[in-house]
């Protein structure tokens, strides 16, 4: 008679400890679902900017750095990227890509940024997530 006692008080104790494990096990999941959008973003980034750093006429075609950007990441939906181009002297100011450089050569950025939202399994009810990923690279052009 003692056996049955203790199967009554195993099947209490899981019934308690069931939701903390659920919901240790959907945090788990958010959090590996973040980190997988977070590297994809900034592959997708990194992948915008090496299409635009190729040539001057590559950094000035947005839709192919849009392109080469979902490409890097074709996993992630509703990814923005945004793409700006900006020129600098030798000495480091900041000048139009139209204008010119008194001291040394013009020197052509590209900077691509990728934003995306990272699916969740559990909805965080009071707290601050969003799920927002944003990335953010610049190489020089060629």
């Amino acid at each position: 008679m003692r056996r049955h006692r203790g199967r009554g008080s195993a099947i209490v104790e899981f019934g308690l400890t069931a939701p903390l494990l659920l919901l240790l096990t959907a945090g788990v999941l958010d959090f590996a679902l973040l980190i997988r959008t977070a590297a994809s973003v900034a592959d997708a980034a990194r992948g915008g900017a090496q299409y635009g750093s190729r040539s001057t006429a590559a950094a000035s075609d947005t839709a192919g750095i849009k392109s080469a950007a979902q490409n890097a990441s074709p996993g992630i939906s509703g990814m923005t990227v945004t793409p700006v181009k900006a020129c600098k002297c030798a000495d480091g100011s900041t000048v139009s890509c139209s204008g010119s450089c008194v001291t040394g050569g013009m020197r052509v950025y590209i900077q691509v940024s990728a934003q995306a939202t990272a699916p969740t399994v559990f909805h965080y009810a009071g707290l601050p997530f969003t799920g927002a990923v944003t990335s953010t690279a610049s190489m020089r052009v060629q």
